[in-house]
């Protein structure tokens, strides 16, 4: 049977509950739209235009894809069929929308009607967008459920003040929610997270946008949360989603921008470029998303999102593939194998050394290297990255700590923190470095202003770690207590706080008390030096002497497996009453240039009993304390 005309200009209803407008490029159900990604849409749409005739795979791929395709298109279609039945809640097994001809095809076989002028689902008449006054909230809800592009014009223009350039809606804060892997292939979700990181990273260098961390970000990854509940545990007006299909050496991204509050697509769009062209096809992205919110770029941001140079393919892979090792899991020494691999790859590739330097640093921090073997590696790395692109904010944040930790050049630390700040106003990480730093320092309120934009930038992460550290330096011992006992019982696996919790007993004279909570830091971290330190230098305070000296013991002679900290040593010292021990192995780790002279010693409750000799007062003005 030949299926009579539609209207293609108007909505058309599907089955008894839909209703597919293709020029609003939208899909609804009583009146609310529905979350559908630009590939199911257009499939959608094209399945509809056809609806009763079988529509061939073939003719899916050319219609939606293109002719000269490169993807796995058996998976990218299943998935996109999976897409279209989970909106329309429709059974494969039994199948009211859309029927599987098994190696054929898919045919649409629900009945498709014109909505047309009777608009008896939700569709009302536009009423001119210039000085007309909102009748009722009920009006407003009715003419927005209705209209395509032209009724989100009117909207914005009585909810913001007016419409901006394209109609469109202006947002200040966005998401990249992680991009689904549409290669058929779940061995690409590392280069798909990969590609979500530099959409992020990208975005984050525009000051007139808030972007939320890409932490916080990838806990939604598989979500069936809808962009509204997102937006509000985010605080974000926008949502950014989309996906990415790779296939030997070219890349395509679909993404799609969101008003999150209506849950309303604002803008679609698809780029493809061989992988050697990728880091230009994020940027492109980017200033794409960056015009469709409305944003004023600075002169310098323009340059910044408009100057990426091309990259080896196999370097970029390599080090996307290190990403996941340094983004939150285990995994450093792994990490840099990939970051130093992808740099022989690309000696021109300015991430990969910003990476690698990270992962020095943390190795240093974690002391399974040397402070001079973790610093001489890093600051050549970052030499190096700084050299070929000055721009990354992360290089300048990991040269902040190397100033402060190693150098001891506090100006320097400053200037780069601010710098790093500047290049990326929404690198969170940035700002909670910045933190500790203030508060070392002694600036309480602006450290406190630095969490507070951390939290905002990644909600997902609580900070509290970075809170405990800040009041330890400022050697407030009561609120240092009162967040890490609350932190503690809020992520019982966060060793930290536990560490912290100890720190904070001993600085109100409570050694017996530190001592349970330096023990389970310990426990929980395998054996990390500061905690095991920490309970070494209680019980020796408490009289325990036999036990602190087999700890310290413990400690020298596993020097060979890790790097003793002196300072540590010191400390424990120094709870034994050993004066002169305490600053033997003190001028030892300043001279190594130990990096926990510039963390721990100006607040170290642990080696209070030293301040007042000579001796420590030289050491400081030494280390330009």
């Amino acid at each position: 049977m030949v299926s009579p005309p539609l209207h293609t200009a108007d909505p058309l209803r599907l089955g008894d509950g839909f209703v597919l407008d293709s020029s609003a490029y939208e899909l609804r159900r009583s009146g609310r739209a529905l979350k559908l990604e630009r590939i199911p849409m257009e499939l959608l749409v094209l399945l509809v235009e056809e609806r009763g005739h079988l529509v061939s795979r073939d003719r899916i791929v050319e219609r939606v894809w293109g002719k000269d395709v490169f993807l796995d298109t058996d998976n990218s279609i299943n998935a996109a069929i999976r897409k279209i039945r989970q909106v329309l809640k429709d059974d494969p097994e039994q199948p009211r929308f859309v029927q599987t001809v098994t190696g054929r095809g898919y045919r649409f076989i629900a009945p498709v009607t014109d909505v047309g002028a009777d608009a008896t689902d939700e569709r009302v008449v536009a009423e001119p967008a210039s000085n007309q006054p909102l009748r009722s909230r009920s009006r407003l809800v009715l003419t927005l459920t209705a209209l395509g592009l032209a009724a989100v014009a009117t909207f914005w223009l009585v909810r913001r003040g007016g419409p901006g350039p394209g109609g469109t809606p202006s947002l200040r804060s966005i998401v990249v929610l992680p991009l689904d892997n549409l290669s058929g292939d779940a061995s690409q979700d590392y280069f798909v997270d990969g590609m979500t990181d530099a959409l992020t990273t990208d975005l984050a260098k525009i000051s007139a946008l808030r972007v939320i961390s890409r932490t916080s970000a990838m806990r939604y990854k598989g979500t069936k949360k809808g962009a509204p509940e997102i937006a509000r545990e985010l605080n974000v007006d926008g949502i950014i989603e989309g996906s990415v299909v790779r296939a030997g050496e070219r890349v395509r991204v679909t993404a799609q921008l969101i008003h999150a509050g209506s849950d309303r697509h604002i803008w679609a769009e698809t780029y493809e470029r061989d992988l050697g062209d990728v880091l230009r096809l994020q940027s492109e992205v980017a200033q794409a998303i960056a015009q469709q919110v409305r944003v004023q770029l600075t002169p310098q941001q323009q340059t910044r999102l408009r100057s990426p140079a091309a990259v080896n393919p196999e370097a970029y892979d390599l080090y996307v593939r290190g990403l996941p090792y340094i983004n939150g899991q285990a995994g450093f020494e792994t990490a840099r194998g990939y970051f130093e691999e992808s740099i022989r790859k690309d000696p021109g590739f300015a991430p990969a050394y910003v990476r690698l330097a990270d992962t020095y640093v943390v190795l240093g921090l974690s002391r399974q290297v040397s402070p001079e073997r973790a610093y001489g590696s890093a600051r050549e790395a970052l030499r190096k990255g700084l050299a070929l692109d000055a721009s990354v904010a992360e290089a300048h944040t990991t040269l902040a700590v190397l100033y402060w930790f190693h150098e001891w050049d506090w100006a320097g630390a400053a200037r780069e923190f601010d710098q790093s700040v500047e290049l990326a106003p929404n690198y969170a990480f940035a700002h909670s470095y910045h933190a500790n730093f203030l508060a070392w320092g002694g600036h309480a309120r602006e450290a406190a202003a630095e969490i507070a934009r951390a939290r905002e930038l990644d909600p997902g992460l609580s900070f509290a770690a970075c809170e405990s550290s800040d009041f330890l330096q400022l050697r407030d011992w009561a609120r240092l207590v009162e967040v890490s006992r609350r932190a503690a019982v809020s992520d019982p696996n966060d060793w930290l706080e536990h560490h912290f919790l100890g720190m904070g007993l001993e600085g109100l004279g409570r050694p017996s008390e530190a001592i349970a909570e330096y023990q389970k830091a310990a426990e929980m971290s395998n054996g990390d030096q500061d905690p095991v330190a920490g309970r070494a230098h209680a019980l020796a305070v408490l009289g325990r002497r036999a036990e602190a000296e087999a700890i310290l013991r413990d400690l020298q002679r596993n020097s060979r497996n890790v790097y003793p900290s002196p300072y540590l040593i010191a400390a424990i010292h120094a709870g034994l009453g050993q004066t002169d021990k305490a600053f033997e192995w003190l001028e030892r780790a300043f001279q190594e240039r130990s990096w926990d002279i510039a963390w721990q010693i100006k607040a170290d409750p642990r080696i209070d009993n030293l301040r007042s000799d000579p001796r420590f007062q030289s050491l400081l003005r030494r280390a330009g304390l």
